[in-house]
């Protein structure tokens, strides 16, 4: 009987774990740190002027609000996975297109 206990519990221990496991996204994360780092890098150079460095950080924004979402319940899928690497990589051209517009700071 002690072992049925025993295994039970370990079953829902290692459930909770996949699930909770499953909700962590690191690959999102750092790359999420990495364009807010190329946002800062460009405001330090003058290649970003005040308007489109706000612009960018609201898009970085919706990026944050889409991964909050997804992992609202525990599980981020591959279909919102799929959306927020979509949304990231719209964001990465729009940093790299605003760095290297020529536009006068």
């Amino acid at each position: 009987m002690k072992q049925v206990m025993w295994g039970a519990a370990l079953l829902s221990v290692c459930a909770t774990s996949l699930v909770f496991a499953q909700a962590e996204t690191p690959r999102i994360d750092q790359r999420q740190a990495n364009q807010e780092k190329r946002i800062d890098q460009g405001i330090a150079s003058g290649q970003l002027n005040e308007r489109e460095a706000t612009r960018l950080n609201n898009q970085q924004e919706h990026v944050n609000k889409l991964e909050d979402k997804a992992k609202s319940d525990g599980v981020v899928t591959k279909k919102e996975r799929a959306r927020i690497n979509h949304a990231q990589d719209r964001t990465s051209r729009h940093i790299a297109r605003q760095k290297h517009d020529r536009q006068q700071r």
